[in-house]
């Protein structure tokens, strides 16, 4: 397994009892206690294959697996953590540690995203309107990220800061049991998105950020909505599709300008007045607070030693894909061409 997953272990370990890889533990958490609701776990069941009768033998099998293939690796082990790669990945042991080792390795193949990855360092990105959550979950209870990058403007401050405040909103997403079985739905409004802004997303980004969401975050994507996508999205969606799997890619979905449309994915009921809805005005100051409030606990989960210093890691560990870096910057330039273009 440890072959399989393209981490390197480096031999047995120096610490002494109680230390990993140079530094204490912290404290272990509240022993699990199951949040989810007869009609959720029923759901998980069905839907993730998750037995209420044997979820902790499958955490133990997890833990296990991580201590003995990856014993250098300082990562939490608590079930209620080690639980959401379980069902992001139907409890299928193998998969959910590829996707820990991942989980990780993006810190080491991203840094520009993990170093010093708290809230009020992306203040600015929150204070945009960039992004936000919705107030009220979807019939199916699926949280709505809302993505404006139209608000965005490059001369402010790059691109990695928006990705950085997207990561650090779906580490607050995914606490909750109850979205690690019902997932989220993604509502992107291209309204405003212009050249400038189009032509910051290389493939090499473009293939990092999908790189994460598809397989370095323990998180259900259900659906993604584009809404007032202008000509130049299809520029835009040619860098991102070579990288989306098939399943994903047949998620998205286009909207265009027409709000009925979007209605039948998104109800009225949760949307707010912007799309047609009746949730009130569209506002990003209340999940920016709730972001900005819990800096305390993205110090302790980001502002650390490295946790794979002692793992020797290939780079193309997480991000791999079907295009060279030639291929890369030849599609790239036959892409800027669509967009300008376009435009």
């Amino acid at each position: 397994m440890a072959e399989d997953s393209g981490f390197t272990d480096v031999g047995p370990s120096e610490d002494p009892p109680g230390v990993r890889n140079g530094f204490p533990p912290p404290p272990p958490p509240a022993a699990y206690r199951c949040t989810l609701t007869p009609e959720l776990v029923a759901k998980a069941r069905e839907e993730l294959q998750e037995k209420p009768e044997w979820r902790l033998r499958d955490v133990q099998a997890l833990r296990d697996m991580v201590l003995k293939e990856q014993p250098r690796l300082s990562t939490r082990l608590d079930d209620a953590f080690l639980l959401r790669f379980l069902r992001a990945r139907k409890f299928d042991y193998d998969r959910a540690l590829q996707l820990l080792l991942n989980y990780h390795a993006s810190r080491r193949l991203w840094p520009e995203v993990f170093r010093d990855l708290r809230p009020s360092a992306v203040r600015h990105v929150l204070g945009s309107g960039f992004l936000t959550v919705l107030p009220r979950p979807d019939p199916q209870g699926r949280f709505i990220l809302c993505l404006q990058p139209g608000k965005w403007k490059p001369s402010d401050y790059p691109f990695v800061d928006n990705v950085r405040a997207i990561y650090l909103t779906l580490e607050k997403l995914i606490q909750p049991e109850e979205t690690q079985v019902n997932g989220i739905v993604i509502l992107t409004d291209y309204n405003g998105v212009g050249l400038s802004q189009a032509s910051n997303l290389g493939p090499f980004l473009a293939k990092k950020v999908v790189g994460i969401l598809q397989d370095g975050f323990p998180i259900r994507i259900k659906a993604v909505n584009i809404i007032n996508e202008p000509r130049i999205f299809k520029g835009i969606f040619a860098i991102i599709k070579p990288f989306l799997k098939e399943k994903m890619a047949e998620r998205y979905i286009l909207h265009g300008s027409d709000l009925n449309s979007l209605h039948r994915s998104i109800p009225r009921s949760v949307l707010p007045e912007e799309y047609g809805g009746v949730s009130g005005r569209l506002d990003s100051s209340v999940w920016a607070r709730t972001l900005l409030d819990s800096e305390e606990e993205f110090v302790v989960a980001f502002c650390q030693p490295d946790p794979l210093e002692s793992l020797a890691i290939p780079d193309s560990v997480l991000f791999e894909g079907e295009l060279s870096s030639t291929q890369c910057e030849d599609s790239y330039r036959g892409v800027r061409s669509q967009l300008y273009y376009c435009y």
